[in-house]
């Protein structure tokens, strides 16, 4: 019974890591080496991440810089960085690749709101369906006679008291994210 709330908890726990992790890669108009997670080089054949590769560092605030530690990978990073889908054209100087970060217009601000809403509601949906999934589970146990009816009751309080204080950090997570967004 503990077992299964403590699934489900995890379970939570891990769609809001995966909620930030999103956000982290969202641009919000300063340097964030984050944006960079996604954005694999084919280096010999295999698929690495630009920061397995290359010191990635915020010289100011809206200039990233990525010093590979391999000279010949260099051009790799650059078109590695040009196919992802960050909007950003790196300028390489033979040296570095700096990704110069512009202002964000208006509008792209409202999409980016946009986008973040939309990540908040799926990982709500998430949280939801394990809710759901747990909820399955404990009528089954009580249905096996492994639990009484008294401690479905409880546990069912805990399992949503658990998901309404899920969805919450998801909302402050959210609110603060297009705060971060819309803040010129």
């Amino acid at each position: 019974m503990k077992d299964t709330i403590n699934a489900a908890k995890e379970k939570m726990n891990k769609s809001l890591n995966a909620l930030g992790n999103e956000f982290a890669s969202i641009r919000a108009g300063r340097a964030n080496p984050a944006v960079l997670d996604k954005v694999m080089v084919d280096y010999y054949g295999a698929p690495t991440p630009v920061n397995q590769m290359a010191a990635v560092s915020v010289s100011e605030a809206r200039i990233l810089v990525i010093q590979p530690w391999d000279k010949s990978s260099l051009k790799l990073i650059e078109k590695a960085i040009q196919a992802s889908d960050i909007g950003i054209t790196p300028t390489n100087d033979g040296n570095v690749i700096r990704l110069a970060f512009p202002q964000l217009t208006e509008d792209r601000r409202k999409e980016l709101a946009k986008t973040i809403k939309k990540y908040g509601e799926e990982c709500k949906v998430t949280i939801r369906n394990t809710r759901r999934d747990t909820m399955d589970k404990l009528k089954k146990m009580q249905k096996g006679s492994e639990i009484t009816e008294d401690d479905l009751k409880e546990c069912e309080k805990k399992v949503q008291k658990l998901t309404d204080d899920f969805c919450a950090d998801v909302d402050k997570a959210v609110a603060d994210k297009e705060k971060e967004i819309m803040t010129v």
